[in-house]
Order: C-alpha cells, then sequence, then structure tokens
C-alpha cells in the first residue's frame, strides 16, 4: 500500500492568514475607539452648545461686572460679585492646596517609600478622593465657620480639602514615570537628592503634575455644596477674604437655576457660560505652562 502524501502548508500561506487576522483586529479595535469617542464627544458638545447658546443670549462686559439683583427674579442685572468671588476663593484655595500637594507627593515617593507613614498618608489621601464635597463643607463649618463666621477664605479652605488629595495622588504618579537614570546621573555627578529633586526630576515631572493641578482646579472651581455652608452669598462685590460673606459662579447657578422666573434663568446660563470660560482659560494658561516646561527639558 502506497503511503499518502500530505501537500505541505506554504510558510508564505501562513503568514499572509496570521497578517490578515492582524489586520481585521486592529481595524475592529480602531472602529471600536472611534464609536467610544463619538459616543463621549457627541453629549458634551451638544451640552457645550446648549450653555453657550443660552449664555451668550446675556452674556456682555456689563454682565461680568455688574451687581447681582436684590430681588432674584427681577430681570437683567449681572454676576460681577460671583466673578470675582469665584477667582478669589479658587486663587485661595489652589494657593493652599498646591505647595502642600506637590511636597506631599515628593515626600511619598522620593522620601516615604513604602514606610508606614507614607502607607497612612497615601491611603488617607485616597479616602479624600473619594469624600463627597459636601462632606467637607460640613467639616469646615462645624470646625472654622462656627467659630470665625462665613467668608471666601472658609470657602477657600473647603475647596482646597477636595484638591489637595487630587494633587498629592497626581504629583506622586508623575514622580514614579520619571526614570531612575536621571537620579543616578545627578548623583553621579555630586548633587544631593534634594538639589536632584528640585533640578531634575521635578522639571521632568512638570508637565503631568501641572495636568493634574489643573484638573484639581477645575473640580474645584464647579463645586458649590461646600460654599453654601461656608460663603452664603452677597450681591455686591467683597473682595476681603477673611470677613464678610462672598459668592461664586456655581453658587449662582444653582440659586438661579432654581427660580421660575425669566430673570434668573438667563442669569444661571450666563453664570454657566462665564464658568466654562475660567475653566477654559486655566486650561490654555496650564497647557501653555506645561509645554514650556517640555520644551526647557527636552532642550
Amino acid at each position: 500500500m502506497s503511503a499518502v502524501t500530505v501537500p505541505a502548508v506554504r510558510p508564505s500561506l501562513k503568514r499572509s492568514s496570521a497578517s490578515r487576522r492582524r489586520h481585521a483586529a486592529n481595524h475592529l479595535a480602531l472602529a471600536l475607539m472611534v464609536i467610544a469617542f463619538i459616543v463621549t464627544v457627541i453629549p458634551l458638545g451638544l451640552i457645550l452648545g446648549y450653555v453657550v447658546v443660552r449664555g451668550m443670549k446675556v452674556m456682555s462686559w456689563s454682565f461680568l461686572t455688574t451687581d447681582i439683583p436684590i430681588v432674584s427674579r427681577a430681570p437683567g442685572g449681572g454676576m460681577g460679585p460671583a466673578v470675582v468671588g469665584t477667582l478669589l476663593i479658587t486663587g485661595a484655595a489652589a494657593l493652599l492646596a498646591i505647595p502642600l500637594g506637590v511636597l506631599g507627593g515628593i515626600y511619598l515617593h522620593e522620601y516615604g517609600g513604602g514606610s508606614t507613614r507614607a502607607r497612612i498618608i497615601r491611603f488617607l489621601s485616597e479616602v479624600m478622593t473619594g469624600v463627597p464635597s459636601i462632606v467637607m463643607g460640613l467639616f469646615i463649618y462645624t470646625t472654622w465657620v462656627l467659630a470665625f463666621g462665613v467668608s471666601g477664605f472658609a470657602g477657600a479652605l473647603a475647596l482646597a480639602c477636595l484638591m489637595l488629595p487630587v494633587i498629592i495622588r497626581t504629583t506622586e504618579e508623575m514622580l514614579r514615570l520619571v526614570p531612575l537614570d536621571q537620579r543616578q546621573s545627578a548623583y553621579a555627578l555630586g548633587g544631593r537628592r534634594a538639589g536632584t529633586i528640585v533640578r531634575v526630576v521635578l522639571p521632568a515631572a512638570a508637565p503631568g503634575i501641572i495636568s493634574g493641578v489643573l484638573l484639581a482646579i477645575a473640580r474645584a472651581a464647579g463645586e458649590t455644596a461646600p460654599l453654601l455652608f461656608t460663603i452664603l452669598t452677597v450681591n455686591t462685590v467683597n473682595t476681603d477674604l477673611f470677613n464678610g460673606a462672598n459668592t461664586a459662579l456655581s453658587v449662582q447657578i444653582f440659586r438661579n437655576a432654581q427660580q421660575v422666573f425669566p430673570g434668573p434663568q438667563e442669569r444661571a446660563w450666563g453664570a454657566a457660560l462665564a464658568l466654562i470660560g475660567i475653566v477654559v482659560i486655566f486650561t490654555v494658561i496650564a497647557r501653555a505652562v506645561s509645554a514650556v516646561f517640555s520644551r526647557k527639558h527636552h532642550a
């Protein structure tokens, strides 16, 4: 009986079949990513477009500088005190949270490592990240407002508590991405740990840290619940952070949106557009600073 010969499969056919499968999988993954991108962008675009259309009906320089009407149902007026209050309170919160957050992230990665103290701080920062904002507002209300009264600084403390864990975690993660070779090269040239961190590690991680700070500021600027307990509201500009009530755009959006009259409804949409504009400006500034640090680092 003669043996049956099985024709050998050419290696080129095997490679061609595997290549077709890879191309098909690649096209499928690309199609899924495009669909996911479209599904995400469409709602965001609709929301942004609707806010722009409604807000532009009242948006003007006068709207951004005029006082808030005393009678909430009255038409007209502006959001001058809320714009000033948002910038002051958010700026003060950033001044409180950014240095502490960056220093905390540096300690956790560069000094703390896996020590018990570092693990406790890391755990607490993770817990604080998930704490509802209204809890932060109640905490500042019981510890600060009941003792010293409502003020813009009390609102800044509440927002700083929300920003701090985000900045700490972002700084630690960005420092972890800096290659170890850069640190060793600085040590080989005689640099000390503190000098290496300031001159080598931080400039390399600066773009990512700035992005994290930006996210923290954007979150703080849009928070409403902590400010309801800490700053109350005013109808005229109050530039004193430590004395008297204040207001912010997020608080005015909350208060005016509850009214059924056309005047407060229009002011709510205008305040929403102004808040989006402030966040966009902060984003552009942060991206510009991040690009400068990137160019200096790669130069």
